[in-house]
């Protein structure tokens, strides 16, 4: 095919939407089915009614094929896991009473029986329940729901591609099951589970799939000779098979390097690759390799992860580019829209100019339809178009709230004695023991404590102005006043306030801080029916006065023990917006420390002599290419310490992770300089503190005892045999007690209960150890 034939035959799609609905109807019914107050047919109803609204926006906005298969109650690696029959062996008596109420199990684990252990998806907020496998595995078919959802879809009139997590992937995001050896690898089952797939395939095609996207982002991350191997083996003999449809290959997140060449000379009739960003080297490399000669190409010129405007015309030039290296080349977003929010329109809070700088969803999926539509047709057909996005581009580069001087040039006079503590950590330590004062496997929490439906209507009565500003702070005073009781009577240590003030660990910052904007319905999914709503960073970073003093300082003055100041370090700060893309994330994650360094010392002034910064994201936000990390983590490390290195020796400074893989991170947690970490360990069996003590870390470390990502109560003596494992890595002296997060999302009666477990775990165990 010529490339004026290509251009007109390009069409427009997405690989992925938004889940939860307009008003998050999806998470509203799950919820309600969790508490008996919705029935299971009434949720299923729910679900395709978001289907097809989903389905409809899309076609009406002109996107020739949808996707299908992508929608998920909870998680779509977990529904993987049930398309291949890799349910544990712990939840199969719940699959088998009940398919729907097993799947959650699953997800959220029951009183007796733990959940898969959760982690980030690649560099995503979007986190993914990890598969279980071992040597006994036995994979089985079960496409029950790509079959069904598909079928809908086509019911209704439209193109429809079905959406699967691909093989290779599959097994490499998985782990070994409990009880497996450490060094299993999961990839070793490939042979045994492409029938499945193939048997999968040839369902969707008798249900009438001209085409399946098989999703492979894992390909863009460094692979070994043998890793390529599989993958070129598995689409070799996928592609082999006579009883399926045309197969898509779909990879996004960065570039795919050696991997490109792997899957271009396989049989597949069609490749999915990201354009955007890190990933905009693929269009050298897919030259390099004679482009996809008979082969769909699927290019990711919308970005998929972040809400800023097209550049229509740069994606333009791409794209035409692209025309003469496949035989059809289509248009998309670089990935999956799940990753941004639904819909700017029922946006009232931001500038009507601004909001014309931001692009969620609906408007992502506007402009690739009208990019198809030009590359098809020429640009005479979008001119209107093409001057409005030239006029919003330009109204965002040169608007004042984007630089700030002031800033600039305090970023600008920064020096490397401001990232480095006065003293070093032994000479900090002792001074910190001998001013606090704690015992041996110290007890704490991470900060939040449950956000009860009483806080929840305070913050929405205020809103709404059903009560004044004293009426609300009289309401959080009264949360807190409880939290801190209830911390006192259970014994623990360091307390917390509890965060009933804040809506969300980066929102309430964003809101106080120059430079950032806060939609009200920018929801987006970050695991099961947890969703947030990311700031957008969209000029220079300052802090006009103290953000969290007030309330630390009310808590202090209800209690005589420590109480910590709880702050979202810089690198979260940045990975939980949605961040600029006018200037490198060094320089705005430098802005951000700044501003976080003089709460930091407000604190310290205030007589808070335990601090936490928080930074959760610092693993997730590991570029995927090996290649890439050094100059991360430096800049990620050093805006750390440039947050928290202005306070005193005996001011005890404390992180906080969860959420991710740590392993390969531990020399830049040893470089944060923090006093003490806190990192989520319970589902990993205390993996972490292995690590730790592995690469020899030297500081005090807390690895969770409770998993709080469960609605069950661990009793005191699982959470007492979990500490006695971190003690074998991590000595008493170092080693603090602590759930794996915070308590936001926990009803208060579970959280009591696992806390007082948590502190009676703490005092057996110390009661085990020599007298000193």
């Amino acid at each position: 095919m010529t490339a004026k034939s290509a251009a007109a035959a390009a069409r427009a799609t997405v690989y992925g939407y938004p889940r939860q609905g307009r008003n998050r109807e999806l998470k509203k019914a799950i919820e309600g089915y969790w508490k008996g107050r919705v029935t299971a047919d009434a949720l299923r109803t729910t679900a395709a009614g978001l289907r097809r609204t989903n389905w409809q926006q899309l076609a009406d906005a002109g996107i020739d094929e949808v996707p299908t298969g992508d929608f998920s109650y909870y998680d779509h690696v977990l529904d993987t896991t049930v398309m291949v029959g890799a349910v544990p062996d712990r939840h199969r008596d719940a699959v088998a009473a009940d398919r729907l109420d097993g799947y959650f199990a699953m997800a959220r684990g029951t009183r007796d029986v733990a959940p898969l252990e959760m982690t980030k998806w690649f560099d995503t907020n979007y986190h993914y329940l990890v598969p279980e496998l071992g040597p006994d595995t036995v994979f089985s078919a079960d496409s029950a729901k790509q079959v069904g959802e598909l079928k809908e879809a086509v019911a209704l009139g439209l193109t429809a591609r079905p959406v699967l997590v691909g093989p290779v992937t599959y097994l490499l995001l998985a782990k070994p099951a409990p009880g497996v050896a450490a060094d299993f690898d999961p990839l070793t089952l490939l042979d045994r589970l492409l029938p499945v797939y193939a048997e999968v395939l040839a369902d969707l095609r008798a249900a009438g799939a001209e085409w399946v996207q098989l999703d492979e982002p894992a390909l863009v991350q460094d692979r070994t000779p043998a890793e390529l191997n599989a993958a070129e083996r598995a689409y070799r003999d996928l592609g082999a098979l006579t009883d399926r449809p045309k197969l898509l290959a779909a990879t996004y997140f960065d570039r795919l390097g050696n991997a490109l060449p792997v899957l271009a000379k396989t049989p597949v009739e069609g490749l999915a690759l990201d354009f955007t960003e890190a990933a905009a080297a693929n269009l050298d490399a897919l030259a390099a390799v004679g482009g996809l000669p008979g082969k769909r190409l699927v290019a990711g010129v919308v970005n998929g992860r972040n809400i800023w405007v097209n550049d229509l015309e740069t994606s333009l030039a791409t794209l035409g580019t692209l025309l003469g290296l496949a035989d059809r080349v289509d248009v998309s977003a670089s990935c999956s829209l799940l990753h941004v929010p639904l819909d700017t329109a029922p946006e009232r809070d931001i500038a009507p100019q601004i909001l014309r700088w931001l692009a969620f969803a609906r408007q992502k999926i506007t402009e690739i339809a009208t990019l198809a539509k030009g590359l098809a047709q020429g640009t005479d057909t979008i001119a209107a178009e093409l001057a409005a996005n030239r006029a919003d581009l330009a109204s965002r580069a040169g608007s004042p709230i984007t630089r700030d001087p002031a800033v600039r040039a305090r970023t600008a006079a920064v020096t490397e004695a401001d990232g480095r503590r006065s003293q070093p950590y032994d000479r900090r330590a002792a001074a910190q023991r001998a001013h606090l004062g704690l015992p041996l496997l110290p007890t704490t929490t991470i900060g939040s404590f449950p956000q009860t439906g009483e806080v929840r209507t305070a913050r929405a009565d205020l809103r709404a102005g059903r009560i004044d500003t004293a009426g609300y702070e009289e309401r959080i005073k009264a949360e807190i006043q409880e939290v801190i009781s209830f911390q006192e009577k259970a014994g623990l240590d360091v307390l917390v306030h509890g965060e009933a003030e804040r809506n969300d660990m980066v929102q309430y910052f964003a809101e106080q801080l120059t430079g950032y904007l806060a939609t009200q319905h920018g929801w987006v999914q970050s695991y099961g029916t947890r969703y947030v709503r990311p700031p957008v960073l969209a000029g220079d970073i300052s802090r006009p006065e103290p953000m969290t003093v007030r309330w630390t300082e009310y808590a202090r003055s209800l209690t005589d023990r420590p109480v910590k100041g709880m702050l979202t370090g810089p690198v979260t700060m940045l990975a939980w917006s949605f961040v600029r893309d006018d200037q490198s994330l060094a320089d705005t994650a430098r802005q951000v420390a700044l501003a976080l360094r003089d709460e930091v010392t407000d604190l310290e002034a205030a007589g808070t002599s335990v601090i936490q910064v928080d930074e959760p994201a610092l693993r997730e936000t590991l570029p995927l290419r090996a290649a890439d990390r050094p100059a991360y983590l430096a800049w990620a490390t050093e805006a750390f310490r440039l947050t928290t290195s202005g306070v005193r020796p005996d001011t005890q400074i404390h992180t906080h992770m969860c959420y991710a893989e740590f392993g390969d991170i531990v020399q830049a947690i040893d470089d944060l300089d923090a006093d003490v970490i806190s990192l989520e360990a319970a589902r990993s069996h205390m993996q972490v503190a292995r690590e730790l003590a592995s690469h020899g870390y030297p500081r005090e470390a807390g690895p969770g005892v409770y998993d709080i990502h469960s609605p069950r109560v661990p009793s005191a003596e699982e959470a007492a045999e979990l500490l006695r494992t971190g003690l074998e890595a991590i000595p008493a002296e170092r080693l603090w007690v602590n759930p794996d997060c915070g308590l936001k999302t926990r009803g208060w009666a579970e959280t009591r209960a696992s806390l007082e477990n948590l502190v009676a775990a703490a005092r057996t165990v110390r009661g085990e150890l020599p007298a000193r």
